[in-house]
């Protein structure tokens, strides 16, 4: 039999360049979209939604029913390894995610073998989104990376990641520890991603900026090559994008010693250092979300910089960061047709 043709996204994760980038966003399912929000009325708290795979598989499939996106990235949270690994992870409304007391390094090396099955409602939402997604569309599983996931560990939730930095310097053999256990759970939980459906894994750093050179190495560069050496002895095929959010100074780095498909750019990415990655690899990114909330002329302009910059080489039109709740969707309508022509 004739394989199925690749799809656009996977199409470029494999080294193709197309005539027009495929497009996904970052947070594209989630609070800005009312149907959203209707179903997460339904949810008895944020980390409940994020384990009932019939809801997170219709919220993971709604974005797709309104625009042309060419990918659906499943919904969850990247804090859901640290409570499978026996930390206390709640979210208060308007304030964000609380965690617990960290566990002792011991006692979570002890539940890595357990993590992964209690993330397998994760695996379950996976599952029914294939089912129902078309073949030309992409199914992006994810986690968050080790020192990003580490640090709301330390700190206890949401803040200026100081606490973490500092116990990385006067503790880092325990630090050191903290990221192996997160890489081996990380590394299990996207292979059991891969397994149930998910064709790309994506690993979000997403607070690696403002780290000097030795400690991005230590922090981010050496527990991402553990996560992608990890996956190999998995079995994982499925290609990977590499999100160091903040760090454009150590992306060429990063996309030379962490053997990942695809760097996804922030919103200060230099247009060349996009086009020096994709001599390398795929690049994603890296449209501001304050302007995608704010609209106007400015958005039609940066939108035609961006894929005249970047679109004759590897490249996956996406956000810096995420959606952000209060953007108007006849913005993101807007970004899709100039993208797509849809």
């Amino acid at each position: 039999m004739t394989p199925a043709p690749l799809s656009p996204l996977l199409r470029v994760l494999a080294g193709e360049t197309l005539e027009r980038p495929p497009v996904w966003f970052m947070r594209q399912a989630g609070r800005y979209l009312p149907e959203y929000r209707a179903v997460r009325a339904t949810a008895p708290d944020f980390i409940a939604f994020c384990h009932d795979p019939e809801k997170a598989s219709e919220v993971t499939l709604q974005p797709l029913r309104r625009c042309p996106f060419d990918a659906a990235i499943v919904f969850a949270d990247i804090l859901l390894i640290p409570g499978a690994l026996g930390q206390k992870v709640w979210f208060e409304a308007g304030e964000g995610p609380r965690l617990g007391e960290l566990p002792s390094l011991d006692s979570m090396a002890g539940e890595i073998d357990a993590s992964t099955s209690r993330l397998s409602a994760i695996g379950q939402t996976l599952s029914l989104v294939r089912a129902q997604l078309p073949a030309d569309k992409t199914l992006i599983g994810f986690a968050g990376a080790p020192w990003t996931v580490g640090s709301y560990m330390i700190e206890g939730g949401s803040s200026d990641r100081s606490k973490a930095r500092t116990f990385a310097y006067e503790q880092p053999q325990a630090m050191d520890r903290l990221m192996d256990i997160l890489a081996e759970s990380t590394a299990r939980y996207l292979a059991m991603q891969e397994e149930a459906g998910a064709q790309v894994l994506k690993i979000f750093e997403s607070w690696s900026e403002g780290l000097p050179e030795d400690l991005f190495h230590r922090l981010v560069i050496r527990p991402h090559r553990m996560i992608l050496k990890r996956l190999k002895e998995l079995g994982v095929t499925a290609p990977v994008i590499g999100f160091p959010r903040g760090s454009a100074a150590y992306a060429e780095t990063y996309a030379t010693e962490v053997d990942v498909q695809c760097v996804a750019l922030d919103t200060a990415a230099p247009a060349a250092l996009g086009q020096s990655l994709q001599k390398r690899v795929a690049i994603q990114g890296a449209l501001d979300p304050l302007l995608l909330r704010a609209g106007g002329p400015e958005l039609d302009r940066r939108v035609d910089q961006l894929l005249r910059q970047w679109g004759d080489g590897r490249y996956i039109f996406n956000l810096g960061h995420g959606i952000l709740p209060d953007t108007p969707i006849a913005h993101v309508e807007r970004v899709l047709k100039m993208v797509t022509g849809k």
